[in-house]
């Protein structure tokens, strides 16, 4: 017999489901239109680092979202190689912090 407790915890977590993949569809789909999959995965990498590369470089470090975010919307030369970043400039500043906030989240 399922208790309040229980209940209550079943709730949360099927609640939880809907919001999750509502929000990992959003990140997809605006990883795709910012053009950021042309050039990077998630574990290995393409023409540019792995985002979990990016995330293991920044770890740790207080302005790492701000100086992310500096990167994508700027373009960068020499973080990672020979190859350039082209700059992201037409994304908005609410688009660029939700990227590399997920980036920065992204674990091995």
């Amino acid at each position: 017999m399922m208790t309040t407790k229980h209940m209550l915890l079943a709730s949360a977590l099927l609640g939880s489901f809907p919001v999750a993949f509502a929000q990992d569809k959003e990140m997809k789909e605006l990883l795709q239109a910012s053009g950021c999959m042309s050039c990077h995965a998630i574990d290995e990498k393409v023409v540019g680092p792995a985002f979990q590369a990016i995330a293991a470089k920044y770890k740790g470090q207080a302005d790492a979202v701000d100086t992310l975010t500096q990167s994508v919307r700027n373009g960068s030369r020499g973080k990672w190689g020979r190859t350039p970043m082209p700059p992201h400039s037409s994304l908005s500043g609410d688009d660029l912090k939700k990227l590399t906030t997920w980036v920065l989240a992204q674990k091995p």
